[in-house]
């Protein structure tokens, strides 16, 4: 990678594998080497480097200011305030806060997070898709909730909620799970609560109503059990429940009532595919 000189102050040219030549953007900031991306156009990468460093230069600028216009990518500009404000470099779009950070989606989607969570998120970027929010983990999709303890495709309002009604703010403080077992949903009718157990075989079976979670939870997990008795090789995820010893746990598997349909349900070949 050689200096394009002149013309062009902290723009590189560099060669793909296919002998392909492109122009690298970096500068120096507190004494940080900065890469500011990769382009086509050798105007493009010293236009990334101005604005890289009009940005550090002048305080007035912050992050409601980003626009379209601008040529420097939306992550960098977020990297370099927060590095120009608070001194403190990240390679993700984190800006610190008093007492928490803000992780930036785009410039109209601003996640908030604990301090605790810092050290994790400076180092895995989120994704967005299909409305869940991901990192890439040793090779796999995680999703954010899981760091609650919360499924990762649980739904938010049912299987937990934002106390402050902010669904972008995900502070420990903030958020509370309300389901944690697989296959039930929480019913409040009246002041009254009731737990319901759920299974899908080509749809959503009720299993039955529970005055409790955790009885829901064990009715669930006797469901499984019957459906693989009757020839169902579906493959389900029990749940395990840490809260109840084993002669407990047995107690409550033997006496509780698991809907007739499920009971009679004979498979078919479609549905064991």
């Amino acid at each position: 990678m050689s200096n394009t000189k002149a013309n062009y102050p902290g723009v590189y040219t560099a060669k793909k594998k296919d002998g392909t030549i492109y122009y690298r953007a970096s500068f120096t900031y507190k004494n940080k080497h900065i890469s500011l991306g990769s382009f086509d156009d050798p105007d493009d990468a010293h236009r990334v480097y101005t604005s890289a460093n009009l940005l550090v230069a002048s305080h007035f600028l912050g992050i409601d200011d980003y626009n379209d216009t601008q040529i420097l990518p939306f992550d960098k500009w977020i990297i370099i305030i927060n590095f120009r404000d608070n001194d403190i470099y990240f390679t993700t779009p984190i800006y610190m806060r008093k007492n928490y950070f803000s992780y930036y989606l785009s410039p109209t989607e601003e996640l908030k997070f604990s301090i605790d969570d810092l050290f994790y998120y400076s180092s895995h970027k989120i994704m967005k898709r299909g409305g869940h929010l991901f990192v890439a983990d040793y090779g796999m999709q995680v999703s954010i909730v899981s760091r609650y303890g919360i499924r990762p495709y649980a739904v938010c309002g049912r299987d937990y909620r934002h106390i402050n009604g902010d669904t972008t703010d995900y502070r420990y403080e903030n958020i509370e799970v309300t389901n944690i077992y697989n296959g039930v949903r929480r019913i409040s009718r009246d002041h009254h609560v009731r737990y319901q157990a759920l299974i899908h075989i080509n749809g959503n079976f009720v299993i039955g109503y529970y005055e409790d979670a955790i009885k829901a939870a064990i009715a669930y997990n006797k469901a499984i059990d019957i459906l693989h008795t009757n020839g169902l090789n579906k493959a389900y995820t029990p749940n395990y429940i840490e809260s109840v010893s084993p002669s407990v746990y047995a107690d409550i598997y033997s006496s509780v009532k698991i809907s007739d349909k499920i009971i009679n349900y004979r498979p078919t070949a479609r549905n064991n595919q």
